[in-house]
């Protein structure tokens, strides 16, 4: 299903995985290889990284399209490397009231597409031409975890707005679920995407976003009608995990991939 086409970036090296840099390429070189489509085949490395991405590229020698993650004060060098996307932190931007005021052109000199982190409370926000959002899904800590009316607002906003948008963290299976050991929800990304495509069609994405009902979600999710499907996935433009496995095993187990796109 096209619906779930190149949703999944490589974030092996953060946690809770935090592979080690010769681990995380050997896996994505096997996922590359695979070709599964659910993947984007996009690795994402912080930019503090760098360094030590290009000394074990120089000794895999395989292409590698990266997402640069902006951990650093400056944007290290690019040269040599194919970055299709740089992800960076809203606080450079951060107003003393906690609203993000972004300057008219875009926040970085690189052709890579760029997207600035942002929670739902500090919507609505100017952005130049061509710079999309990030949201956060969760973390290590329950305060990480938007609630689902949060992240329907931010979800509402992008699609108003025409914003394409990433997501990343706590996105780590299909459906929405309880996690105990951290005593929150955690969102689903099966919930995510079609919350957007509920958004696209006008109508409110929380409702879809708290849906823990399997066989209603893989209903919905196989009613999507090609155009809204379209729309949808042109604003999420992908999100990140830290295991490419699971999102492919679960969209396989409920049916919503076939068993070549796996």
């Amino acid at each position: 299903m096209r619906l779930f086409h190149d949703l999944v970036d490589d974030a092996g090296l953060f946690p809770p995985t935090a592979l080690p840099m010769d681990e995380a390429l050997a896996r994505h070189r096997a996922d590359l290889e695979q070709g599964g489509p659910v993947l984007t085949h996009r690795f994402l490395c912080p930019s503090s990284r760098l360094p030590v991405l290009r000394v074990h590229l120089a000794d895999e020698g395989f292409p590698l399209r990266l997402g640069l993650i902006l951990d650093t004060e400056e944007l290290p060098p690019l040269d040599g490397l194919d970055v299709e996307l740089v992800e960076m932190p809203g606080a450079p931007f951060e107003t003393a009231s906690g609203r993000l005021e972004l300057p008219d052109g875009p926040p970085l000199e690189v052709k890579a597409r760029q997207f600035v982190e942002v929670t739902a409370a500090q919507l609505p926000v100017h952005l130049p031409e061509g710079v999309g959002l990030k949201i956060r899904c969760g973390g290590s800590e329950p305060e990480s975890f938007p609630s689902a009316h949060d992240l329907g607002a931010f979800v509402s906003f992008c699609v108003r707005q025409g914003v394409p948008f990433k997501a990343t963290a706590g996105l780590h299976h299909a459906v929405r679920h309880f996690d105990p050991a951290l005593g929150v929800d955690r969102h689903g990304f099966v919930n995510l995407v079609l919350a957007v495509c509920a958004a696209v069609e006008g109508r409110d994405p929380v409702p879809v976003l708290k849906l823990t009902d399997v066989g209603e979600l893989v209903r919905r999710a196989r009613a999507v009608p090609e155009e809204t499907a379209r729309r949808a996935r042109e604003l999420l433009v992908s999100y990140g995990s830290c295991n490419t496995a699971t999102p492919v095993e679960d969209l396989r187990a409920l049916g919503l991939i076939d068993e070549e796109d796996a």
